[in-house]
């Protein structure tokens, strides 16, 4: 065993393990040997069900550690916590002679060769299952040298487990979004102030593989249109945070060379990072949003023919007008006559309440699927 350690270096471990969770192991020996004990752990223990599942520990036998979550966690003294913070060996919470004659003491802290245990609320944002931290004694009972030293290192335990909890929330919120833009149909960039690619989804890196409507030079996100680049290099530029918000909402077309039609989007980003007076330039500034123009499917179709009770004659007249042209087009692709297939888009106007057949290819547009299909 090593040790114990001078406290500003178990203080310091401490914060290590608030940035990085797997360190806990060495931390919790760390405690046990600087407050005395036989064994540490931190665990969490349900209120209201009793059930405690060990985290980290040390100096205990696995054996016991599984024992404990599954059965003797529902008779250890603690039934009722106490306030965080505030550290109680078995004698502050339950008559020591009656905890004796208990299962708890009998089946699992006397075959461990341990007597009493300091124990301490460090973290309840979930008032419900607090984590809490626990000194096995050994034959000894938990005495006051023991107490104080362990109050020396609570308040920066707590600290570090809500560092971990902030953590975790940010990752997982970091995980779930970055899930759902994955999941979307539109390319999404999100660039800096040299239009640098800072992170793309997957469609968004789709599109960088066809090297076909936009490409990576060098990391700068170019496209198929002189024109585009100039746009965005406008509003993307370091420090022109006026012509960024000038684009914001902005939309203009993308023919890429194989033909295909997409609309381009410029969205500013408000949560730049900045470092004093100056913007960290690897920061995305912006986000550029590629969607190509299609109507998305035969289910979407199926989708405005419900909302606007068309026929299956009318949805095909619809479709054809979006997907294919006007009248002629639409009763040649459909094999109709052009007093048959006018006669369906004039019920599709009246139904839909739309005049225009470009009206009728921006009603279209709005039902397209946002999700991969």
């Amino acid at each position: 065993m090593h040790g114990p350690r001078k406290l500003p270096d178990l203080v310091e471990a401490i914060y290590d393990a608030g940035l990085d969770p797997s360190l806990w192991n060495n931390v919790v020996t760390g405690i046990r040997d600087f407050v005395g004990g036989q064994a540490c752990g931190l665990f969490s223990k349900d209120s209201i069900s009793k059930f405690g599942v060990t985290h980290y520990y040390c100096g205990a036998d696995p054996h016991y550690i599984q024992l404990y979550s599954e059965t003797h966690s529902k008779f250890d003294p603690l039934t009722v916590l106490p306030p965080h913070g505030q550290i109680v060996s078995i004698p502050d919470l339950v008559n020591f002679d009656e905890y004796r004659r208990g299962r708890f003491y009998q089946e699992w802290m006397r075959p461990q060769g341990c007597s009493d245990a300091a124990n301490v609320v460090l973290e309840n944002s979930n008032a419900s299952c607090p984590v809490m931290m626990t000194v096995l004694s050994g034959r000894r009972m938990v005495d006051p040298v023991m107490k104080h030293r362990l109050s020396l290192i609570v308040r920066h335990a707590s600290r570090a487990l809500l560092i971990n909890r902030a953590m975790t929330s940010q990752l997982t919120l970091a995980t779930a979004l970055a899930e759902i833009l994955d999941n979307l149909a539109c390319g999404i960039f999100l660039l800096d102030g040299f239009c640098r690619v800072v992170h793309a989804n997957s469609a968004g890196h789709d599109l960088l593989a066809a090297d076909d409507l936009v490409r990576s030079v060098a990391g700068q996100l170019v496209t198929s249109s002189a024109e585009a680049n100039q746009t965005l290099r406008e509003a993307f530029a370091t420090r022109n945070e006026i012509a960024l918000l000038a684009a914001k909402g902005q939309a203009f077309s993308l023919l890429s060379p194989s033909g295909e039609r997409y609309v381009a989007h410029i969205l500013p980003l408000s949560s730049v990072l900045r470092h004093g007076n100056e913007r960290v330039v690897d920061d995305a500034v912006g986000a550029l949003l590629l969607r190509k123009v299609s109507l998305g499917g035969q289910s979407y179709g199926e989708l405005i023919a419900r909302t606007f009770d068309l026929t299956p004659a009318e949805l095909r007249v619809l479709l054809s007008i979006v997907e294919v042209g006007g009248v002629p087009e639409t009763a040649v692709a459909l094999g109709i006559a052009e007093t048959t297939a006018k006669t369906h888009l004039h019920r599709v106007f009246a139904k839909t309440g739309v005049s225009r057949q470009a009206d009728l290819v921006k009603l279209a547009a709005g039902f397209s699927n946002p999700l991969i299909n």
